[in-house]
């Protein structure tokens, strides 16, 4: 099981990432701007109400629709969707189903997706040294 403090961690060991003042959500730098790659699942509860923030639903960037449809067939417990994210390469992942090893590599992968070609070549360099 997961936690976001887990989330954190994981996330921000990744280089040239933030965590998005005032969310919870996390960035890799990409030129002049950032990139987002996971951040709180904010939660329709009402129709026509403000989304709210869940804490125990993740949101991931994936490198791809063909990547988001494997995760959703995976494991429905642990991934799914919704709508609001139909056509956007994301998945929502429930934490508390998900171990960390599996996360780092999640998140890994959504921050490969996000990250400048160079960085993300570099960090994979050092990685795999």
């Amino acid at each position: 099981m997961a936690t976001q403090a887990d989330v954190r961690k994981i996330a921000l060991s990744f280089p040239d990432t933030i965590e998005k003042q005032g969310h919870f959500a996390f960035e890799v730098r990409h030129g002049a701007k950032y990139k987002g790659f996971c951040w709180v699942w904010l939660e329709r509860i009402e129709p026509k109400k403000p989304r709210v923030p869940n804490p125990r639903v993740l949101a991931v960037r994936v490198a791809g629709l063909d990547a988001k449809e494997i995760l959703l067939m995976a494991d429905a417990d642990k991934f799914f969707t919704e709508p609001h994210y139909d056509g956007f390469p994301a998945v929502l992942v429930r934490l508390e189903k998900i171990g960390k090893t599996e996360l780092r590599e999640l998140l890994q992968q959504a921050w490969l997706a996000q990250a400048p070609k160079s960085l993300a070549t570099e960090f994979l360099a050092r990685t795999r040294a």
